[in-house]
């Protein structure tokens, strides 16, 4: 693969400003686009991709582990996350072509910051991690870890009519933990959710499901992680992706934390209640590799 030139780098950095300009008055600092750089374009490029109702300082501690051994680390908020305010109604309005036209944005970015791309994910922001898999000839891994393809109280043959369901009611917006509510930690997390958000979201898994089932995905490498104690989403639809991937001949790597390491959903933020990142990290480095 060929260097990126000087023009294309400098580029890609005026980009990065230009969105952190723009998030500047509205998002947490930590929860604007964060991007740990070496002054010049790199071998390797890391785009880390938050969860719904998270923002990009889920990913700062891995971020820096990767920066420290090289890499470009490039994390930007999904559309309508990371907001100062932190009871904001702003994610009534996120949609499934808004995902779609964000994963486009950060691919453009990225590949200007140097040779080969991994896009890693976590949950909502695994879909965007599949979705440049599915999509990006370019890309040269995809990682997704947990990914909302379907959730875990609701069996996967009824999430298309719940979607249409919650498209076509009123918003409502629901606390994560009904006792804390805004006192819900980490900080930096919107404490409830839009049930339309949500939605929609899970309306962008369905069309990458649809997609993967139809035509082979055009990453190079595919990852799959999947954490067996996770009560937020459903696994089995996760392996039917995996299994559509398969059926087009490509290779999907898997792994799957164990049930008794009672590991959360966001098995990736630091801040999260029965996080054990002292395991879940290494494991991480040697799949993402180097």
């Amino acid at each position: 693969m060929a260097p990126t030139s000087p023009a294309r780098y400098a580029a890609a950095l005026a980009g990065i400003a230009a969105l952190q300009a723009r998030e500047a008055p509205t998002h947490r600092p930590e929860c604007a686009t964060q991007f740990l750089g070496h002054g010049h374009p790199t071998e390797r490029v890391l785009v880390f991709v938050h969860g719904y109702a998270n923002c990009p300082q889920m990913f700062a501690q891995l971020a820096r582990l990767f920066h420290a051994q090289g890499d470009s680390v490039l994390c930007v908020p999904l559309p309508h996350h990371g907001l100062a305010d932190r009871l904001t109604d702003d994610l009534t309005h996120l949609t499934a072509a808004e995902l779609a036209a964000y994963t486009v944005q950060v691919l453009e970015l990225a590949a200007g910051l140097g040779q080969r791309i991994t896009v890693a994910g976590l949950s909502a922001g695994a879909l965007v991690a599949g979705w440049a898999a599915q999509t990006d000839a370019g890309l040269d891994q995809a990682v997704l870890i947990a990914p909302a393809f379907g959730l875990k109280l609701l069996p996967g043959s009824l999430t298309g009519l719940a979607v249409r369901l919650s498209l076509r009611l009123k918003d409502a917006f629901v606390w994560w933990n009904p006792a804390l509510k805004e006192q819900f930690a980490p900080s930096y997390t919107y404490p409830r959710f839009s049930r339309r958000g949500l939605a929609q979201t899970l309306r962008f898994g369905q069309t990458l499901r649809g997609l993967a089932r139809r035509s082979a995905p055009l990453a190079r490498r595919l990852v799959v992680v999947t954490n067996a104690s996770d009560q937020a989403v459903d696994n089995t639809v996760t392996a039917q992706v995996v299994a559509a991937w398969r059926a087009h001949g490509r290779a999907v790597e898997t792994f799957e934390f164990p049930a008794s390491l009672g590991l959360p959903h966001n098995l990736i933020d630091p801040g999260e209640t029965g996080q054990r990142v002292a395991v879940v990290y290494p494991k991480l480095a040697a799949l993402i590799g180097h």
